[in-house]
């Protein structure tokens, strides 16, 4: 089973969607802006992604760039800044075991198969 953290109006996210639903994957989907994931959930999932918190970060966005982006945070701030704003999680996320992969290009979804 792939968990797919996923914001059905994203395009990238949509695409990978179905990318993974093509190779008859089994998809547990957490639409994550409903139901944004704990401090603890987001710090499991950058830890299995091998990356540090800003590389999660979609620091184009209005929020980040407006209340965030000229600060000094740690990578708990940056965490929960991301767990009070989930639309600055980047997307999507697929996780399958221990292996964990932005999908950006969409088709990076298809490496933890």
């Amino acid at each position: 089973m792939t968990t797919l953290y996923h914001n059905p109006r994203c395009s990238k996210s949509r695409e990978a969607l179905h990318l993974l639903e093509e190779e008859g994957e089994t998809i547990e989907i957490v639409r994550y802006l409903e139901n944004p994931p704990t401090h603890q959930e987001l710090r499991q999932v950058i830890e299995l992604l091998g990356i540090k918190p800003i590389e999660l970060v979609r620091t184009q966005e209005i929020e980040w760039k407006k209340n965030y982006k000229d600060k000094k945070l740690t990578d708990e701030e940056i965490i929960d800044a991301m767990v009070e704003n989930p639309k600055l999680i980047e997307r999507p996320i697929a996780i399958k075991g221990t292996h964990a992969v932005v999908g950006r290009p969409p088709e990076k979804v298809l490496d933890i198969l």
